[in-house]
């Protein structure tokens, strides 16, 4: 059986970690991968995730399992956190937030497997991949104009306009992947009570909290759309907003219209973790729970993490400046305008093979860049990179 085997295509950016660490050049850039990194180049642990983690381990007399759905503290804490209301939520533990995604897009299939899943483009490759493996149709809808590198907010609001009752829309909760762009709260206002209009419902990847404006102002999108829809569904990952990437802790939220939709949301929700990997794991979730229930912890994280965003933001106009000083003003304003870990540069996958090959920056083909990577010299580097690309017409 083996012999007639013919494996898929590996995941870019996994790939492009590969090739990276083969890479001998000293020199070299790693601005592909989506992971935090400070100005030394570490992903740190949180010190409230250390304290947390004492804790954890001066407490647990058992390492048994929980239950199917999760420890209940901590997913009472995410929905306190996301929604800052209880109530009619069926909730599930997760490894991660792809394993969320994953368990949103399992969910979607048991109930309507005729379904349609709008996307938005661009959008996080392990979306379509996940979907299409799942065999449900995917469609898109516009996001970002190509010409300006921003919002295309007409774009957007006629296609989700189109979409039929009972379709599923993705959306990013916050600081998308791979573009950057933040929609306004007028404009989150207007995908909110559009989507209530058609009777489509929200699957929201919430991954990135805290890294755009902050907790709060990141969740406003979230809330007006759970405002706004009688259902949605939220996978909530904890990887970046609390470096817990190796932990995988993520969770799925199922806001329903009623106790006894949510009973019945529940026991499909548990049932799918039943046939995925059973029971999900605890160390993480443990962690975050007890930060977000105790009140310095608590406090404590937000610093951190506000330290965190305040650098990335500091990296994204350090890089705005670089390439104003090479005559790039558009695409300078394009990112110093955009929020959280990335932005897309609009280079063509030649370009950027071309910066890999000869100047040894490494991007995702689509040209994304994470700028928590973006050093100040590794930001001349690559405005200079790009500004001599510009002038050459090197694709080569």
């Amino acid at each position: 059986m083996f012999e007639t085997l013919t494996a898929p295509e590996s995941d870019k950016i996994i790939r492009l970690m590969g090739i990276f660490a083969a890479d001998p050049r000293p020199e070299k850039i790693d601005l592909g991968v989506g992971v935090y990194r400070n100005s030394q180049g570490q992903t740190p642990i949180m010190a409230a995730v250390k304290a947390a983690e004492q804790q954890v381990w001066e407490a647990q007399k058992s390492k048994s399992y929980i239950s199917l759905a999760g420890d209940k503290a901590y997913l009472e804490a995410v929905e306190d956190l996301l929604f800052a209301t209880r109530g009619a939520k069926a909730a599930i533990a997760t490894p991660g937030g792809t394993g969320a995604l994953r368990q949103c897009f399992e969910a979607l299939k048991y109930l309507r497997p005729s379904l349609t899943v709008w996307l938005p483009e661009p959008t996080w490759p392990n979306h379509a991949s996940i979907l299409h493996y799942l065999g449900l149709r995917v469609e898109t809808y516009r996001f970002r104009d190509a010409t300006t590198g921003g919002l295309d907010h007409t774009g957007l609001m006629a296609d989700l306009a189109q979409i039929a009752r009972g379709d599923a829309v993705v959306l990013h909760g916050c600081c998308h992947n791979p573009t950057g762009i933040e929609p306004s709260s007028e404009i989150w206002h207007g995908i909110a009570v559009t989507l209530a209009a058609r009777g489509a419902l929200p699957v929201i990847d919430m991954a990135y909290l805290g890294f755009g404006r902050g907790v709060e102002a990141d969740l406003a999108g979230l809330r007006m759309i759970a405002a706004e829809c009688p259902e949605v569904l939220v996978g909530f990952s904890a990887s970046k907003s609390f470096g817990l990437y190796r932990d995988r802790v993520g969770a799925v939220l199922a806001q329903c219209q009623t106790p006894a939709i949510q009973s019945e949301m529940q026991g499909l929700l548990t049932w799918l973790n039943r046939q995925n990997y059973a029971f999900p794991p605890d160390h993480g979730a443990r962690v975050v729970q007890v930060i977000l229930d105790d009140e310095t912890l608590r406090a404590n994280w937000i610093a951190e993490l506000s330290a965190m965003r305040a650098e990335i933001d500091a990296n994204r106009q350090c890089f705005a400046a670089d390439l104003r000083r090479h005559q790039m003003a558009d695409l300078a304003d394009q990112i110093a305008a955009q929020r959280g870990m990335f932005s897309l540069l609009g280079l063509s996958p030649d370009e950027v093979h071309h910066l890999r090959n000869a100047r040894g920056i490494y991007l995702v083909d689509d040209s994304r860049v994470n700028l928590a990577a973006m050093t100040p010299e590794a930001s001349r580097n690559v405005a200079g990179a790009i500004s001599a690309l510009a002038q050459t017409g090197q694709s080569a």
